[in-house]
Order: C-alpha cells, then sequence, then structure tokens
C-alpha cells in the first residue's frame, strides 16, 4: 500500500513553528531572574541544559534512523509540555525547590531539543519525492524558515505583552488584579498550549518506508550504537564536514549564548519589558527575508565564503554591543539574531547535501551534539566571568564578559578560517 507523504511537509512546518517560536523567548532570561535565580545561576542552568543535548542528541538520532522519526517527535513534545509544567509550578524565591523544578526544566528542554533535532528535518526530507529533492528541500527549508519568522514575529509580541503586569491589569475589567508572579507566568502558559499542539501534529505524522539502506540498522540497542559510532566518525573525516561543524560551532555558540540572556541586556539599555516582544518581532520580520538571500549566497558563492561573511557580521554585531548604548543598544542585538538565521540556512544545506538518507537524522543529531557542546563550554566561561566581576554599578559584569568576547572570537576565527584554507585544499 503506497503511502501519503504528501502532508508531512506542511505537518513538519507548522510543529518546527510552534517548537521553535516560543512565547517566553523575549523574557527567557529575565523570566528566571524575576523568579528568584541570579544571572550567572541562569547561564549555569543553561550549561546544564547544553550537556544534556551534548549527551542525548547523537544517540537520540540513531534512535530516529532505527526506531522511527516520528516517534521522536512525540517524545519531543511530551518532554517540552512537562518542561512547562515545571516553570508553571515553580515557586518564587523557593530556594532548593526553585532550584530544582529549574534544573528539572532545563533537563527536559534538553532532552525534547534532542529528540527534536535532526528528526524533524529527516523525516520531512525523506518524505519528499526522490526526484529533484535536494532543490525541493531548499525550497521547504526556506518556506519552514519564513513560517517560523512569522510565528516568531507573533509569538514575540504576545509573549512581551503578556510578561508585563501594567499592560495585562489595564486590559483586565478593574475588578480583577493579577499579581507580577502570576502574569509573569502567562507566556510560559502559552508555550504549553504550543507544546499540546506539537504533540498533536507529531502523532499526525506518517513515517517513510524505511530505504533499503535502512535495513541493516534494525531498532536495536547495539546497532543504534553502532550506527553512532560509525556515523560520527564519518563526519569527522568528511572534510566538508569537518570544516562547516568547527566554523559554525564558533559562531553558533557565542551568539547563541547572548541569544539566551539577551532580555538582561535590554534592562541596562533602558528599554521597558513591553517593548521585548516587538524586538523579536522585528527581528522575525526583517528574518523573513534571510533564507532568500541566503539561499542566493550559498548558490552563488562557496561554503567558506558564506562561512566567512557570517563570522564578520557577527563579529561586528558583537563589537557594537559593548557600548551598551541606551535605547540604540538594541540594533546590534537584533543584528545577531539575524545572523543566527543565514548561519542556519548555511549549515542545513551542507548537511543534507553530503548526508545519505539511512543516516541523515544520525548526521543532524552529531551536528548538535558538537554544537551544544561548544555552546555549553562557552556558557561556562561566560558565567565565570559573570561571577568574577563584581557587578557594581549594575551591568559592569555583563560589560566585562561583553568586551571579552571580542579577542576571544576573533583569535578562534582567525585560526579556523586559517586551518580550514588549507585543509580543503589538501588532496583528499
Amino acid at each position: 500500500m503506497t503511502q501519503d507523504l504528501s502532508k508531512n511537509a506542511n505537518r513538519f512546518i507548522i510543529f518546527s513553528v510552534f517548537f521553535t517560536a516560543r512565547a517566553y523567548y523575549p523574557v527567557l532570561a529575565i523570566l528566571f531572574l524575576d523568579l528568584g535565580l541570579t544571572l550567572d545561576q541562569f547561564v549555569a542552568l543553561n550549561l546544564i541544559w547544553a550537556a544534556t543535548i551534548f549527551l542525548f542528541e547523537v544517540p537520540s538520532g540513531a534512535l530516529a534512523d532505527t526506531i522511527g522519526r516520528r516517534r521522536l517527535l512525540i517524545a519531543a513534545s511530551v518532554l517540552m509540555i512537562i518542561e512547562m509544567l515545571c516553570l508553571l509550578v515553580a515557586p518564587r524565591d523557593g530556594g532548593i525547590l526553585l532550584l530544582a523544578l529549574c534544573t528539572l526544566n532545563r533537563i527536559c528542554s534538553g532532552l525534547s531539543e534532542a529528540c527534536a533535532s535532526g528528526a524533524d528535518e529527516a523525516l520531512a526530507y525523506d518524505s519528499l519525492p526522490e526526484q529533484n529533492r535536494a532543490s525541493a528541500w531548499d525550497k521547504l527549508l526556506a518556506n519552514a524558515m519564513r513560517w517560523r519568522s512569522a510565528g516568531f514575529v507573533i509569538a514575540m509580541v504576545i509573549g512581551g505583552v503578556l510578561y508585563d503586569p501594567k499592560i495585562i491589569n489595564y486590559l483586565l475589567p478593574e475588578n480583577i488584579k493579577l499579581t507580577a508572579d502570576i502574569v509573569h507566568r502567562l507566556p510560559v502558559a502559552l508555550v504549553l498550549a504550543q507544546a499540546l499542539v506539537c504533540l498533536l501534529f507529531a502523532l499526525r505524522m506518517v513515517e517513510p518506508v524505511p530505504h533499503k539502506d535502512h535495513a541493516a540498522v534494525k531498532s536495536t540497542v547495539g546497532n543504534t550504537i553502532r550506527l553512532t559510532l560509525e556515523t560520527a566518525r564519518w563526519v569527522f573525516t568528511n572534510r566538508t564536514l569537518l570544516v562547516v561543524l568547527l566554523i559554525g560551532v564558533a559562531i553558533d555558540s557565542i551568539t547563541r549564548n547572548f541569544a539566551t540572556i539577551n532580555s538582561s541586556y535590554f534592562r541596562l539599555v533602558d528599554l521597558p519589558e513591553w517593548t521585548y516582544g516587538f524586538i523579536g518581532a522585528g527581528t522575525g520580520l526583517i528574518a523573513w527575508f534571510v533564507p532568500a538571500i541566503a539561499k542566493q549566497l550559498n548558490e552563488r558563492y562557496s561554503m567558506l565564503a558564506n562561512l566567512g561573511f557570517t563570522a564578520a557580521c557577527c563579529l561586528i554585531g558583537l563589537a557594537l554591543l559593548v557600548p551598551m548604548w541606551p535605547i540604540y543598544g538594541v540594533l546590534p542585538a537584533v543584528f545577531l539574531m539575524v545572523i543566527m538565521g543565514f548561519l542556519s540556512f548555511t549549515l542545513s544545506r551542507v548537511l543534507h547535501q553530503e548526508a545519505d538518507s539511512a543516516k541523515r537524522a544520525t548526521v543532524l543529531s552529531v551536528k548538535g551534539l558538537v554544537f551544544n557542546l561548544g555552546y555549553g563550554l562557552f556558557s561556562l566561561a561566560f558565567s565565570g566571568l559573570l561571577a568574577a566581576t563584581k557587578d557594581d554599578p549594575a551591568g559592569t559584569a555583563l560589560h566585562n564578559a561583553l568586551l571579552w568576547q571580542i579577542p576571544y572570537f576573533v583569535v578562534v576565527t582567525l585560526i579556523l578560517f586559517t586551518w580550514a584554507a588549507i585543509y580543503l585544499k589538501r588532496k583528499t
């Protein structure tokens, strides 16, 4: 019986929009801070998040290639539900209990990311007709990125507004007033609803019939481990993949770390909380045009040239963050977020071109493992810088950490691009 895989592409887009465009993103850092954590504790929790993904990213990708991508997407949705429930019940200034629930939230979030990472794209890619599949994937990926950008616009605006007690209580009848603690949970409650939508569409996915190359990797623990090790070894011996992963992780780790703390930065540049969502929405609107630009540049120029362009833009953004200009400091922050979209398109395009169907999800999970290891290590160093600097006056510690990012990034990227130029020219 022929499977109807035609609806998987749209289901993939809907799943990825609701899974990634989360309404609490514009207030992520201050959400944890207002619960009673310090900034260095929050950054340390993100290290736990990254470590969780590091441990489970590749095994989950191998499981997706053996027991099925659909099952991993269902698991990711269930874990997303649990992580939101942890934040909804976490007591404000709750000491050990607060820290425990926030830690459980980060662990479940990491597990959820690990399950979804690679499985969603692999299922969607293998659902496309084999003829001209690479071209069809470029179009689907660009379409998905545009819809994710639209989702971010909506989620960021709603999330930022929902977090502001003054606006919420102004909109409510005079006899109904909510405390700040309750209002601060509203974006989390909305993301819980998003998680339920993800679960619905994951259940409606149709698993493609395994390719003949999958016959040798049936779902046993032994074969899953073997597939993991073999794929990891193949990735690190493939010249193109090794270059794109190492340069990509250098750029991603520093930009993603800032993305997690940007609401704390916005407070220091005198932006009111209700604007955070609109900033995220504006970023999403700008990001709508990124896939088309990235597609043209990737088709016209080499992989290394596109990575060089991304790194140069990232350095400019990092340098402009340091002055922390009141109000105008938002511009380099938005610029960095947009650059993340360009990097994501370039990486995905290269990885799908190099990987074959039988191990596609595992290859994507290896990428996720490397990126989250890099992010975790950078978060650890950044947290150390924050803790080592006395935050008096407020913002001194963050300013110091942002300043030290620049020489680090310059040295690392210069070394990597010099190595990559020589490495790719060498005979195989």
